[in-house]
């Protein structure tokens, strides 16, 4: 069992879209370093992806792990487009664990299309999950880190939110959109004692970046291959892992980003640089 003095010993943190991937690996992390979860999916069919859905057993196995460290955790299904929902999960969820100090706002798709074939109802999806459901996140999560005297409030963005990403406007959009949501939220948050960043990693070997979703890219790309280009690593690496960028999601919901807000923060091996 891991000392519950880690390095976010004793904090209260909420991760969505937990089931798998970067939300899973990040709430491993926290567990590790001694915090209690609070765990959100949809754990169900999402809208127009061209990959599996997160399913019930799959939060179960991220709250199974986080608890192998000590961590008490709690888990809520719920959309996080429904703000109804998501505030009761959190609310019901203060008041069992006692507080909350970290808020990681991860859920999120992408449905790769030349920018031709994008559907209004491709767009709308992407957007209410993307960003409305970021918000949401935020407005759900930021009144108990006000009532707990301060806290971190991490955004998951994308390489896709700092630079140009082909074949995918909608995300793209989305996770740009994110971006700008961190720097004005950490503007009115800051007299709380609330640090708010987001995170823009590379492509991660997760369901979302696997599997149909990369026939659908390549099926994309094949419509104009000289952008192919684009997303390239500088690093020698085709992808990264869910939890390479755990770390820094860990960094800056600890005390060791004390000072660091309204930041963008690129775990990207190098992608929006090359």
């Amino acid at each position: 069992m891991t000392n519950r003095t880690g390095r976010i010993g004793g904090k209260v943190a909420l991760v969505t879209g937990a089931a798998r991937g970067l939300g899973r690996a990040s709430a491993v992390r926290f567990a590790a370093e001694g915090a209690d979860l609070v765990l959100v999916d949809v754990c169900g069919p999402l809208p127009g992806v061209d990959y599996e859905s997160a399913v019930p057993s799959d939060l179960a196995e991220t709250a199974k792990l986080a608890e192998a460290h000590g961590a008490r955790v709690i888990t809520g299904q719920v959309d996080v487009r429904d703000l109804g929902g998501l505030r009761a999960v959190v609310d019901g969820a203060v008041a069992e664990l006692g507080r909350l100090d970290v808020v990681v706002a991860n859920a999120g798709i992408c449905i790769p299309r030349a920018w031709d074939q994008v559907t209004p109802e491709i767009l709308r999806d992407t957007l209410d999950v993307n960003v409305t459901g970021v918000w949401n996140t935020v407005m759900a999560g930021a009144p108990h880190l006000i009532d707990a005297g301060g806290g971190s409030i991490i955004l998951i963005s994308s390489a896709a939110g700092m630079k140009v990403q082909p074949f995918m406007v909608p995300y793209t959009t989305s996770k740009w959109a994110v971006r700008g949501m961190a720097k004005a939220f950490a503007a009115e948050l800051a007299k709380h004692q609330i640090r708010v960043n987001s995170v823009h990693p590379t492509g991660m070997a997760t369901p979302l970046g696997s599997g149909d979703m990369q026939v659908a890219l390549a099926t994309a790309r094949d419509t104009d291959p000289r952008l192919n280009g684009m997303f390239a690593n500088m690093l020698p690496v085709q992808m990264t892992q869910p939890e390479d960028v755990a770390g820094t999601v860990l960094f800056l919901a600890s005390d060791d980003a004390e000072f660091m807000t309204a930041h963008e923060v690129a775990p990207d091996a190098g992608v929006t640089e090359f």
